[in-house]
């Protein structure tokens, strides 16, 4: 079993990485695959003043810093996991990873609350049910 774990770094992904470990600890023999996606730069403030690959660079920093809460709750639990830093649309690219990685499901996270689907349900979240080439579970 092959689980597409997306995060932004933020408390909310803490918590998903929480249900992911629990799937995982769950099952026989289940990899998760971190990823964080960092979206585009499109500032011509930012793409005038500095060269493309030194955005990106700063870009798979903040990546790496934004995979390290789950990190250190997948250490902990000792859950094997493969750390990606991606760059691209945010909701596109997590569909295209899964599809790519044949994953067998994606773990995301929800913000806020509500009884309307597409009001309670973050943008991102709800671009990759609808983009999804597999499962999504969404954790509240």
């Amino acid at each position: 079993m092959r689980i597409l774990l997306p995060v932004d770094g933020s408390e909310h992904s803490e918590r998903v990485a929480r249900h992911a470990i629990l799937l995982a600890k769950n099952s026989t023999a289940c990899e998760i695959l971190l990823l964080n996606v960092q979206p585009p730069v499109d500032a011509l403030e930012v793409l005038g003043h500095m060269p493309l690959r030194e955005i990106e660079a700063m870009q798979e920093t903040r990546g790496g810093d934004a995979l390290a809460p789950a990190r250190a709750l997948l250490d902990a639990a000792g859950v094997a996991y493969e750390p990606m830093v991606v760059l691209g649309p945010v909701a596109e690219t997590i569909a295209r990873i899964a599809s790519e990685r044949q994953c067998d499901g994606i773990v995301i996270g929800l913000r806020g609350a509500s009884k309307i689907v597409t009001v309670f349900m973050g943008s991102v979240a709800r671009d990759v049910f609808a983009l999804a080439p597999c499962p999504v579970t969404a954790v509240k």
